[in-house]
């Protein structure tokens, strides 16, 4: 019998980020299958060829329900400092 009722609500909050967009991150880790890892406002970014250290602007090219995936177009720009 197949469930037919209004309780299940199957929406998702929304993602701090958006497919398209770039961002300049920091990758943080490495994952097992060697992708970079980094993390924007929580949800976790895999990012091909990215290692520990990297400074890059990655641009996002899929959104999962608990992670997302983008691609490196460059590297990150630099803030100024105020004093």
């Amino acid at each position: 019998m197949p469930y037919e009722g209004d309780g299940f609500d199957q929406s998702f909050p929304p993602k701090p980020v958006e497919l398209g967009k770039e961002y300049d991150v920091e990758i943080e880790e490495t994952s097992r299958r060697g992708e970079g890892i980094t993390r924007i406002e929580g949800l976790v970014v895999f990012v091909p060829n990215g290692k520990p250290g990297d400074k890059l602007r990655i641009k996002i090219t899929n959104i999962g329900r608990k992670f997302a995936e983008a691609e490196a177009v460059g590297a990150a720009e630099e803030k100024a400092e105020t004093e």
